[in-house]
Order: structure tokens, then sequence, then C-alpha cells
């Protein structure tokens, strides 16, 4: 079954993006934008229909929608960002996914944000961060368990998200920053370390035999290519100033979403 990333469009506003681990540099917007459009275009070069939500003046953040849900084969639950500024950023999501998917939603006192969540067949690991609670959590794990889908809570240390710090990047395999997350939680998984000096490299887009990857960790791509896995690299260091990564930016849907 074809893949759908679903992405949006960088705001002009980006530059005032919501920062918690990183410090604040001007950001090229220009550059930005044109990668950001390379990084769809290296998702439609792997197979993926690609479909772009507009944005709207103010969301500093909505290029990273995958913060907005997350879409499993049976249901869609849409998130509740921990940043007050960036859940305006929902809604327009919402209305792309409703036609596709059963649709549940995290309430408050929840927070929950998609970069915290990693799904691993039948398994939801979800990262306790600066931007995710336990009651978050706990509404995930009630709104997918009748699917079939158990949730993990895993303790996140020095870096935004959970998937800042682990990713899956082949079947039963994840790519981990071991410093920055318990390796005992993922130890049904074969594991590949990234490289020590390559710390923000833990975050990878696996759509199908493929890796989108950012070309700015060397290393940690020579580790990857030895395992045999097929590595997409693409340039984001603009969005990396907005600690942003490669499954930030779309959320990725079996089978063809229409476009808006």
């Amino acid at each position: 079954m074809p893949f759908t990333a679903i992405t949006r469009e960088l705001n002009t506003a980006f530059g005032d993006c919501e920062l918690t681990f990183l410090p604040r540099v001007e950001i090229d917007i220009t550059l930005a934008q044109q990668q950001h459009e390379q990084y769809q275009s290296a998702l439609s070069s792997i197979g993926c229909e690609i479909v772009v939500v507009p944005t709207r003046p103010g969301l500093a953040d909505s290029v990273f929608i995958e913060d907005t849900a997350i879409v499993l084969d049976e249901i869609a639950v849409l998130m509740r960002p921990g940043a007050a500024s960036r859940r305006p950023e929902v809604a327009d999501v919402e209305e792309v996914l409703q036609p596709h998917r059963p649709i549940r939603a995290i309430q408050s006192p929840g927070t929950l944000d998609g970069g915290d969540l990693l799904c691993i067949d039948k398994v939801i690991f979800a990262g306790l961060s600066t931007r995710s609670n336990h009651d978050g959590i706990e509404q995930l794990r009630q709104a997918v368990s009748a699917y079939g889908y158990s949730v993990i809570a895993v303790e996140t240390n020095q870096c935004l998200h959970l998937k800042s710090a682990v990713s899956e990047v082949a079947p039963g395999t994840i790519l981990i920053n071991p410093d920055w997350i318990s390796t005992s939680v993922f130890q049904d998984y074969e594991q590949i370390h990234i490289d020590t000096e390559e710390a923000h490299a833990a975050n990878a887009l696996r759509v199908g035999t493929s890796v989108i990857y950012p070309s700015s960790f060397p290393r940690t791509i020579d580790r990857l290519a030895a395992r045999g896995i097929d590595v997409v690299p693409v340039d984001l260091s603009e969005l990396q100033k907005a600690e942003g990564a490669v499954t930030c930016c779309s959320l990725l849907v079996r089978g063809v979403v229409e476009e808006l």
C-alpha cells in the first residue's frame, strides 16, 4: 500500500519558533523553504504522495506537522501540543484527516506532541518530556487500546522529544542516542548507536525500505549504511536551528489522502 506524506507550508514567522534546548539563532527563511521543498522531493522520490497543508499567519512552528497527530491504520489521534502557541495548528490537520480515519483527540489537562510518539508494530512508545505529560499518554492509551496497541511511557532526558533520541530505521531495528534515553526500554530491538560526536543524530524517518536522514551526520550515516540501510540524505540545517528533524516535517499515512 502506498504512503501519503502530509506536510505543511513553512510559515514566514518561522524565526519566532518555540525553542527549549537550543539557543535562538537567525534562520534563513528562504533557505529553510528550499530545504523543506527538497525534503518533500526526497519523500516523493521514494514513492510518497505529497499533500501540503497551507499554513496560517502566526503559526511559526506549523511546518513541524508531526506534532499535531498520530495516524495509525485504524484511527487518527489529534494531539494537544505542550506549547500553547502550537495548539491552533491542530484544526487544519483534523480537516485533512477527517475523511480518512476515525478521529479521537487529546483533551485538557493532557498534553501530547506527536514527536514524543514512536510506533513500532503494535507498540507505541510515548515520551514523558517537557511537552507531553502522563494524562496525555493515558488518553492515548484509552484511544488506541481497542485496536490492539499497547502504550509504554518513556522518560526522556536532555532532548525535546522522544524521537530526538530514538527512531526506527528498519524492521526491529532502532537508531538511538544512549546518552539521552535508556537503552533497556528497547532491549527487544536491534540497536544502532549514533556516533558520539553527533548528539542529534538519532532522528530518522523510515518509509518502507528507505530512511530519510539529515546529511549533517555523516558518521552515523556510515553506521546505517554498514547495516545495509538505504539512506536518502537531506540537508535540513535551517530547520534544525528550530529543533526540527526529519520526522517532524510530515505525517505518514498508509493509503492515499486527497489534497485540500
